[in-house]
């Protein structure tokens, strides 16, 4: 059954074509929210808008948004005009030991989750109402070190200092993030089963639920913070409780 927590808002969710920014983009238009699709692939992003549904199914959207691309920051921002909340989810992945680092990977990473919200607040937030909040994504690598993911856990970390530094700085406006828990996503399709059944099991394991999360977990928990008026500045954990097991 849909809610209306976000009647009428219209949310733009950054990295909303696939994975966790897809889910969080179909629970917001299940809220009835007006939703833009914000990704490099427009066309991806349009046949996701397709496939959604809501109050306001007939006016979702997408547009070009590269957040390692200002100019495309920009153009987004001058084209849509005011929104009332804007989602990043995206990152770009550099997971190897540190002795097979390359400095691009590193500066992709960085870009995504350090650089690219940073501008996206400087282009969206003078057009925003003083109720309008930002949404970013870290993760528990940042809380869990673990071999062959010290740039995750670096660039997710930084995501916790940035939403409180940008909460400050953009008040009334909120900034909040999310850290999800190992969560079957599809982000980690690209392993073969058996590894993907081995890392799934073994974050199950270390887990107080007893389980990895679902992206049903992480959309309520993204819903709940954009209508959450006295919520700012905060990194909301949604990892089952990984990090006290």
């Amino acid at each position: 059954m849909m809610g209306h927590r976000l009647n009428g808002k219209r949310v733009l969710v950054i990295g909303g074509a696939k994975y966790l920014g897809k889910s969080v983009a179909q629970a917001a238009a299940d809220e009835g929210a007006v939703v833009v699709l914000g990704a490099r692939d427009e066309k991806l992003a349009w046949s996701v808008v397709a496939e959604l549904g809501g109050d306001h199914a007939q006016d979702h959207s997408a547009i070009h948004l590269d957040v390692a691309d200002e100019p495309s920051i920009l153009a987004a921002a001058q084209s849509l005009g005011e929104v009332d909340h804007v989602v990043i989810t995206a990152s770009a992945h550099h997971n190897v030991p540190v002795a097979d680092l390359e400095h691009d990977g590193i500066l992709n990473a960085v870009e995504a989750k350090i650089i690219g919200p940073m501008l996206v607040a400087k282009h969206f937030a003078p057009r925003m109402p003083s109720t309008g909040s930002f949404l970013l994504f870290s993760g528990t690598a940042a809380w869990n070190p673990s071999a062959g993911l010290t740039v995750m856990g670096v660039t997710n970390g930084a995501v916790a200092f940035i939403a409180s530094q940008l909460a400050h700085e953009l008040a009334p406006v909120r900034v909040n993030a999310i850290s999800p828990g190992i969560t079957d996503s599809g982000t980690w399709d690209d392993l073969d089963e058996e590894g993907r059944t081995g890392m799934y099991d073994s974050a199950a394991a270390g887990s107080l639920a007893g389980r990895v999360g679902t992206t049903d977990d992480i959309a309520d928990a993204a819903v709940w913070l954009l209508a959450a008026e006295y919520v700012s500045g905060e990194t909301i954990h949604v990892d089952g409780g990984s990090r006290h097991a």
